[in-house]
């Protein structure tokens, strides 16, 4: 990794699960969540069944779901990232790149959530590479779901022969005149995505840089504290360990590091009735963690 890509990223600005347990208690009272903030000084927060906040966790799990047969009501399993095969017919294609889904199960702080959400990608032009931010925010009550589906992030993404990379960081925005900043980012221009050439954008790089300013801005202001951060790498290798690039859509769970060896996505179905991922035995039961799903699919544009 360059030292350029290290600037591009969010190691500057650690997610709330990672600050010193007195540092997080301290932003979460400029949040105005002072009870959460005492319980977290004497017993680390333990939630009801003596579990942590789902936004205490810093790990993640990948999975993958995929295309899926249009006249069949039938759930879909859900593989790991990295245990199905990858799609070779996308090396040297372009991809679109869309937010399907945005789980809010439990974020820092009360009421409605604004949530600034940052993705960066690579785009493998004709022997460089672009590197890229998008930025938008979404609101979403606690425990449910952002309202969106299909939300374009990236039109004509080209991949490389070696696959793409990701990196999602998400924010939650309480302060007052950053929200108001935000609204800017509702417009109707961002709400279409970015969408890519085959060749080089000079417009591109001060668009990328303006989109992570932004965000590292934000996401160090009073009030403000990240909550997501995660690396995604999809190649067309076998080795075990890593994720395979194919068409579909993938799901990044923030999970506690303990369920690192206990999370089995046999447990977890797509219905396509609902839309919703949802437990294999009971389809009422949801994901208690929050998550993100991003779709993938060939782009066929110009």
């Amino acid at each position: 990794m360059s030292a350029k890509d290290n600037q591009l990223w969010f190691d500057d600005i650690p997610v709330l699960a990672k600050l010193p347990r007195g540092e997080a208690a301290a932003k979460l009272r400029e949040m105005g969540d002072t009870e959460t903030a005492e319980l977290l000084e004497r017993k680390g927060i333990m939630a009801p069944r003596g579990l942590p906040r789902p936004w205490q966790h810093t790990s993640h799990a990948f999975g993958h779901i995929p295309l899926l047969d249009l006249n069949s009501t039938q759930p879909v399993d859900i593989t790991h990232a990295g245990s199905m095969p990858p799609d070779d017919r996308l090396k040297g294609s372009r991809i679109k790149i869309v937010l399907n889904q945005l789980r809010v199960a439990n974020y820092p702080g009360k009421g409605v959530h604004h949530i600034l959400f940052d993705f960066y990608a690579q785009n493998q032009i004709r022997h460089r590479v672009e590197r890229l931010h998008f930025n938008q925010t979404y609101r979403a009550q606690q425990g449910q779901q952002v309202g969106i589906i299909g939300y374009p992030i990236f039109i004509g993404l080209s991949v490389g022969s070696e696959g793409v990379s990701f990196k999602c960081h998400t924010v939650n925005v309480k302060n007052d005149n950053d929200e108001a900043i935000l609204n800017v980012l509702d417009s109707d221009i961002m709400r279409g995505g970015l969408k890519l050439a085959t060749t080089a954008q000079p417009a591109i790089a001060p668009l990328a840089d303006l989109a992570l300013g932004l965000t590292k801005m934000i996401a160090s202001r009073h009030k403000n504290v990240s909550v997501q951060d995660f690396y995604m790498g999809l190649d067309f290798e076998k080795v075990p360990g890593g994720a395979r690039l194919a068409e579909g859509a993938y799901v990044a769970v923030q999970i506690p590091e303990t369920d690192e060896v206990g999370w089995n996505w046999r447990e977890w179905v797509y219905d396509p009735n609902s839309g919703r991922i949802v437990d294999r035995k009971d389809r009422k039961s949801l994901i208690p963690y929050n998550y993100i799903v991003i779709g993938v699919s060939k782009y066929e544009g110009d």
